[in-house]
């Protein structure tokens, strides 16, 4: 029986690129290598597409662009071919690919982006399309879209980046209403890069500075003081969501640092919550993922309040997938190992394509 051609993109020109090569290593140890042929295509930070022949530990090192073997490759939009193109000693040839696997995170990836890509070609894809990749990539559009349908998140405003000659005034304004403290964050972005919480004015600002380093719109949320719980959801037209886990951050809040490069922030895999939050986090992360149309998979990740209020923060819809990430932690308690949930993930991608 021919094995399935499938392509892990990873990499991408993010601010995420690090924490995507750590993902796509995972994700490609545990293809079951009976069923799947691996094609690895890494993007550079620089934006360079190349086939990487080499060992799974050059991924997640990050010197796999340095393999002598890596030539330059793309998926081609043309439905005709369905493949990707290398170009080997000025050979170019094309490899068709039955499905493709982004592990991407974060802008140019987890965005819309490569979803559109790979629309136009016509190949297979794990995970969400345009709309919904885009939609929650952009906290804003995130807010506008479940707050309307009646989901409880954070109160925020925006600020855009020709609006900084005004920044004393909007800061100013944005305090009196939301009061201190506050989270800023760049508007498109992932895993808190760019997040910070200020206390005083001053911290406001320069908050809202380094979030504009990131990206060209920023979020001012009003802190909620609260649980960090996320829930991992899986499915397409009846998803289903695992049961809900909790982050025990090793920073005052569960920055870039307390992620990935402390290791000493807590997972609890089964949060001790009541049995009626724990429902109405599992119904409000299956209502959201519908309400903004999603498609595979996504973590949906909230805040449970002392009184027991619920807020939705954020859903990330190419959830990280490294050894310690709460996405695939969550679904191996409910039985689905690692491997299995890739398969799972891959069969859905057909799943789309019979829908479109």
């Amino acid at each position: 029986m021919a094995k399935t051609r499938i392509a892990v993109i990873f990499g991408g020109v993010s601010n995420e690129h690090d924490i995507s090569l750590i993902s796509a290593a995972n994700v490609i140890s545990n293809l079951d290598r009976t069923k799947y042929e691996v094609i690895p295509i890494g993007i550079t930070k620089t934006g360079r597409w190349l086939f990487y022949p080499g060992d799974i530990d050059g991924i997640s090192s990050g010197i796999w662009a340095e393999n002598p073997d890596c030539v330059p490759a793309a998926i081609l939009p043309d439905r005709m071919y369905k493949g990707i193109v290398k170009i080997a000693d000025g050979v170019i040839s094309s490899v068709k690919i039955d499905v493709v696997f982004p592990v991407l995170h974060g802008k140019n990836g987890e965005d819309g982006t490569i979803q559109g890509l790979l629309d136009m070609s016509g190949i297979p894809y794990v995970g969400n399309g345009c709309l919904a990749s885009a939609a929650c990539m952009d906290k804003e559009a995130t807010h506008s879209i479940l707050e309307f349908n009646g989901i409880k998140m954070a109160r925020f405003f925006s600020i855009h980046s020709y609006e900084l000659n005004r920044l004393d005034e909007i800061c100013t304004d944005i305090a009196k209403k939301l009061g201190y403290p506050l989270f800023v964050k760049p508007a498109c972005s992932g895993s808190s890069v760019g997040v910070n919480k200020a206390n005083d004015f001053e911290s406001l600002k320069n908050a809202v500075k380094i979030a504009f380093s990131h990206d060209s719109k920023v979020l001012v949320e009003e802190c909620i003081n609260g649980r960090e719980l996320e829930c991992a959801v899986l499915g397409t037209s009846a998803p289903f969501a695992s049961e809900v886990g909790e982050i025990l951050p090793c920073n005052e809040f569960y920055d870039y640092d307390a992620k990935y490069i402390l290791g000493t922030s807590g997972l609890e895999i089964l949060a001790d919550i009541s049995s009626d939050s724990s429902l109405q986090i599992r119904e409000t992360a299956v209502r959201a993922f519908k309400l903004i149309g999603c498609f595979g998979l996504a973590r949906v990740d909230f805040f449970l309040t002392e009184d027991g209020t619920v807020y939705l923060n954020e859903i990330n819809t190419m959830p990280g997938f490294t050894s310690i990430s709460m996405y695939p932690k969550l679904m191996e308690n409910l039985g689905i190992p690692v491997s299995e949930l890739l398969d799972r993930l891959i069969e859905l991608s057909y799943e789309r394509e019979s829908l479109i």
